[in-house]
């Protein structure tokens, strides 16, 4: 069996909160290790370690034990990587990060860090040269903290594309290595999305843009607020010397069984931690193919 299943390497993890989740179905773990590739998309160049953070301040997505347990396949199964995983601010110390490659915030809402120093600790680590990993609700954070919201991109403003629907998703840039995984294809996938508040969506100006909506093919609801009518769902960034991946799939834990999503993440994370090598220029600096659109029917 693999070790993961059996000791799962906990940081700092507040009971009451472990004590909001339902167990993951064994059929559920079956499929997320089923649906994990085989292998890394690239060799690390050297072992690597990622810290999953997933503490809840907001909203609790009942697919964040999905997700967690699909990162430490993705890192067991392919090698590319190993996995802590903590909810408690205590692990944001200069000293304690030193350790590690990425931090991904899985399905983490209304983070505040409670001491000025872990807000440092954790700026310092991804403009220093280190990676910064999202998942869906990593985009409902820093309130407060308004230099951090930028580093990922966007914050939440409401999701108009519910959980309940199937999407149509564009390529913006159907050729990027972190694209691979959808063979050139725009494609359909149940999962709720995000809009974000003008104010804090960073663009194409900063973003190298991957997946968005296709607007051409989805509803357009009276819920969509004043926001940009282009609706981002995965991109990247440089933040000082640091990289940034952020996807906003995974509010749904069956997204964490989709092999594709999952073939998507694992290469965001290995730009992340530094061992992907892509073209992260943003796209309004950047020549590339036009987008490949999801086809008419789901």
């Amino acid at each position: 069996m693999i070790l993961a299943l059996l000791l799962p390497s906990l940081l700092f993890a507040q009971p009451e909160k472990k004590s909001r989740f339902k167990p993951i179905p064994d059929k559920a773990r079956e499929a997320i290790i089923e649906a994990v590739p085989e292998a890394a998309t690239t060799k690390p160049a050297k072992e690597r370690r990622v810290l999953v953070f997933y503490r809840c301040g907001g909203f609790v997505h009942q697919s964040i034990p999905f997700g967690n347990f699909a990162v430490q396949m993705l890192g067991d199964k392919t090698g590319a990587f190993q996995v802590d995983l903590a909810d408690g601010y205590e692990v944001f110390t200069p000293e304690n990060l030193a350790k590690y490659d990425c931090i991904l915030l899985n399905n983490t809402t209304h983070m505040q860090f409670p001491e000025a120093s872990q807000l440092n600790a954790f700026l310092d680590f991804i403009s220093k040269g280190k990676g910064l990993a999202g998942f869906h609700a990593a985009s409902d954070n820093f309130g407060r903290h308004p230099e951090a919201l930028a580093m990922v991109g966007g914050i939440f403003n409401g999701h108009p594309w519910g959980a309940g629907g199937t999407w149509a998703f564009k390529l913006d840039d159907p050729k990027h290595k972190l694209n691979q995984a959808f063979d050139g294809k725009g494609f359909w996938h149940q999962d709720e999305i995000y809009q974000y508040k003008p104010e804090s969506y960073v663009g194409p100006e900063t973003l190298r843009v991957l997946v968005s909506l296709d607007m051409s093919k989805n509803t357009v609801s009276d819920r969509i607020k004043d926001g940009p009518r282009e609706v981002p769902v995965s991109w990247v960034r440089k933040a000082g010397d640091g990289r940034v991946f952020y996807t906003n799939f995974g509010h749904r834990p069956e997204t964490f069984q989709n092999p594709v999503i999952l073939q998507h993440m694992l290469d965001g994370i290995q730009y992340a931690v530094g061992d992907l090598a892509i073209d992260d220029a943003p796209t309004a600096k950047s020549a590339h193919s036009g987008a490949a659109l999801a086809p008419e029917k789901k």
